[in-house]
């Protein structure tokens, strides 16, 4: 890389913690957050499982200070949640102080109030001021706000790898100097309409997933939002700043397969690893833990494995799990909540655990690790796949 890329802080609220702390809490507890519909209205109550955040929007709004005639969705208050912890985190007082962006993600924007106020708007003008709010930059321009950010924002929206996409924006923002910080990352809401399809595509399990297992049935959705705090190696020189971790390599590549669907060998995600590595200038061999995308569907746990072997070789495949069994897949913020995992994996020296894993699949023999591991972790490779053959790889080193 031309300019190294500097993480200094990190947020996040997810079903398992409403922090980084709880979160990393309920890692190394191996303590999921795969539970009943508390929350959500829907009809499927008592069929699914999901990674719900058992918090109102009602609380969060008022846990956030925030006046209580917003027309904020959940998306954007989870979003505002883990922002604020972020920029809290990096130690950042004044926001303005440096060229600083906001390049925020989502998949459901917001949706989960749209829905709910839809067949109301005609006759219900007080409902109106929710139709702005479906609109997926809404919820960027309301962080942006909150936190009285006065620079460049722009919303991202690929799916699954949206705030890897993101990441990788900020990323290529500061390398080229048009700015000197940036936060990144993504947040999505639970909804109705998100829910439905999932399941409508068939890929939702009525139990927990459970990723790289030969019996996986699918996934479970869950919602989230993360975000970091990206800066310039000479803002950090200025700041006498010390990173908590350094983004090494990014890339994104389209599978070109399939609307839905990867390709069985596995060719975005294969091109997506092979160009974040050539970025880092690392080498296969340097990757300490892969945190996979591992979404538990049949589809995409036999194409990640098929790329990674490809990538790594027969029997050279580093440790690695997915820790969607602890959260859900949250969709949008996926690559985001997997950021911090990542990253408090590098700082502590620790594999968190692939959930639920009992038999290998019988295509290859790939075991991920299965309880907390203990080694030295100097650089982690993160996966993040999303519908249209979106796929991206983000590499996070010491």
């Amino acid at each position: 890389m031309a300019r190294k890329i500097a993480i200094t802080g990190m947020g996040i609220i997810s079903s398992i913690g409403r922090n980084v702390n709880e979160n990393y809490a309920s890692l190394l507890e191996s303590r999921h957050g795969i539970s009943e519909i508390e929350i959500l209205e829907t009809r499927h109550r008592g069929e699914v499982k999901l990674g719900e955040i058992k918090i109102s929007n009602e609380d969060l709004v008022s846990q956030l200070g925030i006046p209580e005639d917003n027309n904020y969705a959940r998306s954007t208050l989870l979003g505002i949640t883990a922002a604020k912890e972020a920029v809290e985190s990096a130690g950042i007082t004044n926001i303005n102080k440096y060229r600083t962006g906001l390049i925020s993600s989502t998949s459901v924007g917001g949706m989960d109030v749209t829905e709910k106020y839809f067949y109301d708007y005609e006759n219900q003008p007080d409902k109106q001021k929710y139709i702005a709010t479906h609109d997926a930059g809404q919820s960027s321009l309301a962080i942006a706000e909150v936190l009285g950010l006065k620079g460049m924002v722009s919303t991202i929206s690929t799916a699954c790898s949206s705030a890897a996409n993101a990441i990788m924006m900020g990323a290529k923002l500061i390398q080229s100097g048009v700015l000197d910080r940036v936060i990144v990352g993504g947040t999505d809401g639970l909804s109705k309409f998100t829910l439905n399809g999932f399941k409508t595509l068939m890929i939702v399990t009525d139990t927990y997933n459970t990723p790289f297992d030969n019996d996986r049935k699918g996934l479970n959705l869950g919602e989230a939002a993360a975000f970091l705090v990206l800066e310039s190696d000479s803002v950090i020189e200025k700041e006498n700043k010390t990173p908590i971790a350094w983004l090494s390599g990014y890339a994104n590549a389209n599978d070109a397969h399939h609307q839905t669907a990867s390709s069985e060998d596995g060719t975005g995600a294969y091109l997506a690893m092979e160009k974040a590595l050539k970025v880092s200038g690392l080498g296969a061999k340097d990757i300490d833990y892969i945190n996979a995308h591992g979404t538990a569907t049949p589809n995409n746990d036999l194409s990640e494995g098929t790329a990674m072997l490809r990538i790594f070789g027969e029997g050279q495949v580093p440790d690695f799990s997915s820790t969607k069994a602890f959260t859900g897949h949250t969709l949008a913020a996926a690559a985001a909540v997997e950021a911090v995992y990542s990253i408090l994996a590098i700082n502590n020296g620790i594999i968190f655990p692939n959930l639920n894993f009992k038999t290998p699949m019988q295509e290859f023999d790939l075991r991920p690790v299965t309880e907390i591991k203990r080694k030295e972790i100097n650089n982690v490779l993160s996966n993040s796949f999303g519908f249209g053959g979106n796929c991206s790889t983000l590499i996070f080193s010491k």
